[in-house]
C-alpha cells in the first residue's frame, strides 16, 4: 500500500468540476486582477472568521509583513516569536526593521506564554502566537500579558484555517491575523495567495492600500506601498473550497482520533493531544520520538510519505544563529531532531491510517 502525505490530485479530481467551471468563467470575463471573486473570497472569508475585514494579498509572508507594517512600531523595537515556526513568521519580522526575539514552545508546539513574558522588556512593541500545525496557541494568558504590558498580540494563523478557540475562530483572538492558502494549507489555493484579518477599518484601509502600491484611487499614492494581491483565479478556486472546509476540518479530526487510538500503546512516540477549549485543524498531525530518522526510512520503505516540520528549530538556522545563545536549552531545539508529520487529510481512508499505525507498531515492537 502507498500512502500520501497530501493527494491534491485526489482533491481536485472530486471538486473538479466545480473548479473548472470557476476558473473558465474568471477567463470567459478576463478580469483576472482585482476581479469579483476576490471580493467575494474576502466577505465570505470575514464571515467565516466572524471578523469585519479580510483584505487578500499575494501570499501568507506579506500578509504577515503588511499586519506588522501598518502598526508602525518603532525601528528597531522587538516583536516576540516563538522558535519553532517556519522562516516567514520572523521575516515578516525583519522586512520591517524590527528584531525578532524567539520564545520557547509548550508541549503542544505552540509558543509558551512564561517564555514570553520573560523577553518581554522596555523595547517589545508586539507577540505573535503560532497556531502551529493548526492548534491555537494558548491566547488567553497571551492576551493577558499582551494587555499587561500595553503590546500588540497577532495571529499567524497560516496553519489554522477552520480551528477554534474557545468559541471563536481563528483570525478573530487578537488585534490582527495573517493567512496563507499555499496549495497544502487545509484551506490552499492553486498556487501562492495569503489574507490578513482585522476588526479596525482604518487599519483594514491602510493594509489595502499597502498590498496595492499604497494607492487609495487608481494612480494616486498616499505612500510607497508593495505589489501583493490575490489573483482572480486563486480567489475563484479558494471560493469553491470554502464550502467544504468545515467538513475537511472534520475529517482531519478523525483521522487524529484514530491515530491516537491506534498509537497510543507505543510508549516510544509522543503523541499530539485534544484539548477541550480548542477544535484543532490538524494541518499536521506531529509525533515525537528520539527514533525519527530511522522510523522514517522503514515508513518509506513501507510506502508511507512523512514530513518534518522542523528539521531546523529557527535558531539553528544560519538566518538566526546569532539567537542560539539564549535559546539553546529550549525545548524547540531539543525536539527539533525528534518531529515527525504522519499523513493526514480528507483523502485517508481508515484502512490507511491503520496501516500507518500497524507500520509503527511493528517498528518499534
Amino acid at each position: 500500500m502507498e500512502v500520501k502525505f497530501l493527494d491534491l490530485k485526489k482533491q481536485y479530481s472530486k471538486l473538479k468540476n466545480e473548479i473548472d467551471s470557476a476558473v473558465q468563467a474568471v477567463f470567459a470575463e478576463a478580469s483576472f486582477i482585482k476581479g469579483n471573486e476576490v471580493g467575494k473570497f474576502e466577505e465570505n472569508f470575514a464571515n467565516y472568521c466572524g471578523v469585519k475585514h479580510c483584505i487578500s494579498c499575494g501570499n501568507g509572508t506579506d500578509a504577515l509583513t503588511a499586519l506588522i507594517k501598518i502598526h508602525d512600531f518603532p525601528k528597531g523595537s522587538e516583536v516576540i516569536l516563538p522558535a519553532n515556526t517556519f522562516i516567514a513568521t520572523a521575516e515578516a519580522v525583519v522586512s520591517n526593521d524590527l528584531k525578532p526575539v524567539l520564545a520557547d514552545i509548550k508541549e503542544d508546539f505552540t509558543i509558551s506564554p512564561e517564555s514570553v513574558e520573560s523577553l518581554i522588556n522596555p523595547n517589545t512593541s508586539a507577540i505573535i502566537a503560532v497556531h502551529l500545525y493548526g492548534h491555537p496557541a494558548d491566547m488567553e494568558q497571551l492576551k493577558k500579558i499582551a494587555l499587561k504590558h500595553n503590546l500588540k498580540l497577532f495571529e499567524d494563523a497560516a496553519q489554522a484555517h477552520g480551528a477554534v478557540y474557545r468559541g471563536k475562530k481563528a483570525g478573530n483572538l487578537a488585534d490582527g491575523a495573517g493567512f496563507s492558502f499555499y496549495p497544502g494549507k487545509v484551506l490552499g489555493s492553486a498556487g501562492d495567495a495569503g489574507a490578513i484579518l482585522l476588526n479596525d477599518n482604518e487599519l483594514a484601509q491602510k493594509a489595502k492600500m499597502f498590498c496595492n502600491h499604497g494607492r487609495s484611487l487608481k494612480y494616486f499614492h498616499e505612500f510607497a506601498g508593495i505589489n501583493s494581491r490575490m489573483d482572480t483565479l486563486q480567489a475563484a478556486v479558494l471560493n469553491v473550497k470554502m464550502k467544504y472546509l468545515d467538513s475537511w476540518v472534520a475529517a482531519r479530526n478523525r483521522v487524529a482520533e484514530k491515530y491516537i487510538e491506534e498509537l497510543s500503546g507505543v510508549k516510544e512516540i509522543v503523541l499530539p493531544k485534544f484539548y477541550p477549549e480548542t477544535t484543532d485543524a490538524w494541518h499536521l498531525f506531529v509525533i515525537k520520538t528520539e527514533k525519527r530518522d530511522n522510523l522514517r526510512e522503514f515508513l518509506k520503505n513501507c510506502g508511507i510519505e512523512t514530513g518534518i516540520h522542523y528539521p531546523l528549530s529557527l535558531p539553528e538556522q544560519p538566518a538566526f544563529a546569532d539567537h542560539l545563545s539564549y535559546c539553546s536549552d529550549y525545548r524547540a531545539v531539543k525536539e527539533s531532531k525528534t518531529l515527525l508529520s504522519l499523513p493526514i487529510g480528507e483523502h485517508l481512508s481508515v484502512e490507511e491510517i491503520i496501516y500507518v499505525a500497524d507500520k509503527i507498531r511493528h517498528f518499534f515492537f
